[in-house]
């Protein structure tokens, strides 16, 4: 596999992340990091500190054994453009975008192997999870040593799936965030001040996601908590009632997994 540095192309919410990533599990040497960003960024000027070179000159591109490109979907022709001539031509292109296709990577990057990531922001804390898809064995073999120290992995053979990956996976932790604010609202609501209830929610997310890392089935989890017939198991029946736990999270899949096909059109 071609050695170099590793080109990071936006350094938005999750190009931070994954760079923090990177710095905490020290997965790539910030001597070998390049980060293109347009604006001055923490996670860039920390990386910087350490090693990591900011905006150098484009020649400095030619070496790279990848770009991750983390910019904006709409964006991605645009900010590729400056860049797309200074890469060697077997440069590998890992993608972190929602809904843009290999196919048009590989156009726009003139054929060069291209890898598909969809990872969350917990990255940054060596905790995400990552969709890979790539036909490509070395692209992917290139974005599996990219996140592998940062999350779980899960390689998608058809690349049509990587939509529903987004909207499950790269969605859900804002779904469960919201759900944490709901339950800390329906807190104050039963008498418990704003931040005692703020503090009760946010603890039940995070024992939530601790266990959750575990063994055992969501079921025996739900279990674990659940007696029969206590209150956990009560509040349980309430949430769900005809279904409406299920309904509105489909509906929120199936909204986030339209929008990302909107996305690729």
């Amino acid at each position: 596999m071609r050695q170099g540095p590793v080109v990071l192309l936006g350094c938005g919410r999750l190009g931070s992340a994954m760079v923090e990533g990177w710095l905490l599990t020290g997965s790539v040497d910030p001597a070998e990091l390049i980060i293109l960003t347009p604006s001055t960024k923490p996670a860039a000027e920390r990386a910087r500190v350490l090693g990591a070179r900011i905006n150098p000159p484009a020649d400095e591109l030619a070496g790279a054994r990848c770009l991750v490109l983390a910019v904006k979907p709409a964006m991605w022709r645009a900010a590729s453009e400056p860049v797309v001539g200074a890469l060697a031509k077997d440069t590998a292109i890992v993608s972190v975008m929602a809904g843009v296709r290999a196919g048009d990577l590989s156009a726009g990057f003139q054929g060069r192997p291209i890898a598909r990531v969809m990872p969350t922001t917990a990255v940054a804390w060596g905790q995400g999870v990552a969709a890979i898809h790539a036909e490509d064995p070395q692209a992917r073999t290139l974005a599996h040593g990219l996140f592998q120290p940062l999350a779980d992995i899960v390689d998608l053979d058809d690349e049509d799936l990587m939509d529903a990956a987004t909207a499950v996976a790269g969605s859900g932790p804002a779904y469960l965030h919201a759900f944490t604010q709901a339950l800390a609202k329906a807190a104050q609501d039963v008498g418990l001040p704003p931040e005692t209830a703020l503090t009760l929610a946010r603890g039940a997310a995070r024992s939530a996601a601790a266990s959750a890392r575990g063994e055992g089935t969501l079921e025996s989890l739900i279990g674990q908590v659940a007696s029969p017939g206590g209150t956990t198991e009560a509040g349980l029946k309430a949430l769900n009632a005809g279904g409406q736990l299920d309904r509105a999270v489909a509906d929120a899949v199936r909204a986030a997994l339209n929008r990302a096909r909107d996305l690729s059109a």
